[in-house]
Formats: structure tokens, C-alpha cells, sequence
């Protein structure tokens, strides 16, 4: 009987960076293998194309498989995680545009009303695949021209195609206003947050009424909802400068190995890593840990 090695963890690379010569945008290029990402979300866009190996994402409406030549597109603050479809990973390009370029694009290229976003989450189009891949190739070669008009050309493509105003925020529901003030709560207390009845007493409510509005209003509940917003405020801190360790304490982590083991299973790459490329010490592509 035939048989294969095991994948290792080791064949596993990731680059998380931005490039300024593209403002609004961050990159990740990586390879996969036993590597995770927990239930997150992004303030901005995420479009994902699979060079080799196949990611299954999931999302709200269920699991989705990335191939080659398929293109994922996530918008703002839609809760998803990530992981290998297949024993040997998968290997990718992803952009995550922000809100206020893709918004730009939009408005010039479209003629999307109200906030432009995508009304799919994966189509099978080989040559918006081969431009998100040609962005990463441009901005690592320093080709700032060709890095912003094929991110351009990608982002206008996909909205035309695939786009479509995102649904207006509904008229609040019954538990609305207190899962606004209990994320009002945890943001502010992000590094002692009460526990979950603690935070039902403070707001006068049940815990499992609390579960139920917020879980409704963000998509995540409050514990998992806090750990995605400590790594977004980590990932400020170091982009300024801040050690990993500075940034557990700050943020409210027991310790760096806690930072660590969230950050990576949220952004990709450890913590380290992604300090080093924002602050000017960034190593090549291929290095760092694995999304």
C-alpha cells in the first residue's frame, strides 16, 4: 500500500505586511498546512486567492471551499475562520483593502449606491485570481504603479461583477442597546473585563439573554468578540512600536505566550513578525510563522 508523509508543520511560511507605495492595504502571502485561524473578523476587506491546495472558510451561510482560481471575498466584520481542505494546506495571496479604498473604487467605477460591498463570498475567476497574486508580486518588487493600478483593476472587477450595497443596519432589535453597552464595557475595561455575570448585573439583564443580543448584534460571543478586539489593539500597539510584551499587558493577556498563541490564530503570523515588517525590520518573503 502506498503511503505519504505527513505534512509538517515546519514547510509552513506566512508574511503579513503592508507596502507604501499602496496605502489602505495590507498583504498576506503564506503557506498553511496544520495551521488554524480561529472565528475573527476584519474591519476591512479581505480577497483571498489560493495558488495551490484547497482553504475551507467558514462563514455564516456555511463552508466554502477555495481552489485555485477562485477568489474569496469577506466583507467588514463578518465573524469566519480558516483552515486546510486537504492534507497538504494550501497556498495563497490574500489583500485586505480597507473600507475607505474599496469605497473610493467603488464610487469611481460603479454605480453602487449606499456603502459598496460584495454580495458573494467566493467565485471561480481565474483572471481576478492572477491579479490578486500579481498585487503581492508588484508591491514586493517595489513597483508601486503597477502594485495600485492592478489592486485598482481587481477590486473595480470583482465590485462590478459581484458587488452590491450592504444591507442597511436594521432598526435595533429587542437586546440591541445591551450588547452595545456591553461591547462599550469590554472595550473599555479591555485589560480587567468583568466576567459574563458580572457584566449581565452591571447591565441589569440575564447572562443568557446578554449571550443571545450579543452573539445576534456581532456575530461572536462577548469572550470570543474580546479576543478579537485585544489582537486588533495589539496590532496597533506594535505597529507603533510596542514589544509583544508590552502589548499582552496592555491589552489584558495572562502573559506573551497568550498574545502570542491568539495573535497568530487571528493574523497568521506571530506577533513578532508582524512588529518587525511595520517598524522597518522586515525579513523576506518565505520567513516568519503560520495566518
Amino acid at each position: 500500500m502506498e503511503t505519504h508523509a505527513a505534512p509538517d508543520r515546519k514547510d509552513e511560511w506566512a508574511r503579513h505586511w503592508q507596502y507604501p507605495g499602496v496605502p489602505g492595504l495590507d498583504l498576506l502571502q503564506a503557506r498553511y498546512v496544520r495551521h488554524s485561524f480561529t472565528r475573527h473578523t476584519h474591519e476591512g476587506f479581505v480577497l483571498g486567492a489560493v495558488r495551490r491546495g484547497i482553504e475551507d472558510v467558514a462563514l455564516p451561510g456555511g463552508t466554502i471551499r477555495a481552489l485555485p482560481g477562485t477568489v474569496v471575498m469577506i466583507n467588514p466584520e463578518v465573524p469566519h475562520s480558516a483552515r486546510a481542505g486537504v492534507p497538504e494546506g494550501w497556498v495563497y495571496s490574500t489583500l485586505y483593502p480597507s473600507s475607505a479604498l474599496v469605497a473610493g473604487i467603488a464610487a469611481e467605477t460603479t454605480s453602487l449606491r449606499g456603502t459598496a460591498g460584495f454580495a458573494e463570498t467566493i467565485v471561480r475567476d481565474p483572471s481576478a485570481s492572477h491579479l490578486v497574486h500579481a498585487v503581492h508580486r508588484a508591491a514586493e518588487e517595489g513597483n508601486a504603479l503597477a502594485a495600485d493600478s492592478v489592486l485598482r483593476l481587481v477590486v473595480a472587477r470583482l465590485l462590478r461583477r459581484h458587488g452590491g450595497a450592504l444591507p442597511a443596519r436594521p432598526a435595533p432589535a429587542a437586546g440591541a442597546r445591551t450588547a452595545a453597552l456591553a461591547r462599550e464595557v469590554l472595550q473599555a475595561r479591555m485589560a480587567a473585563p468583568p466576567s459574563l455575570e458580572e457584566l449581565a448585573r452591571e447591565l441589569g439583564t440575564g447572562t443568557f439573554a446578554l449571550l443571545r443580543a450579543f452573539k445576534a448584534a456581532y456575530g461572536l460571543p462577548p469572550h470570543t468578540w474580546l479576543t478579537d478586539a485585544r489582537v486588533r489593539r495589539a496590532r496597533g500597539l506594535l505597529e507603533a512600536g510596542a514589544t509583544p510584551a508590552e502589548a499582552a499587558v496592555a491589552v489584558g493577556f495572562t502573559d506573551q505566550p497568550h498574545l502570542n498563541r491568539h495573535f497568530t490564530r487571528i493574523v497568521g503570523v506571530p506577533p513578532g513578525a508582524y512588529r518587525r515588517e511595520r517598524t522597518g525590520a522586515g525579513s523576506p518573503p518565505g520567513s516568519g510563522a503560520g495566518r
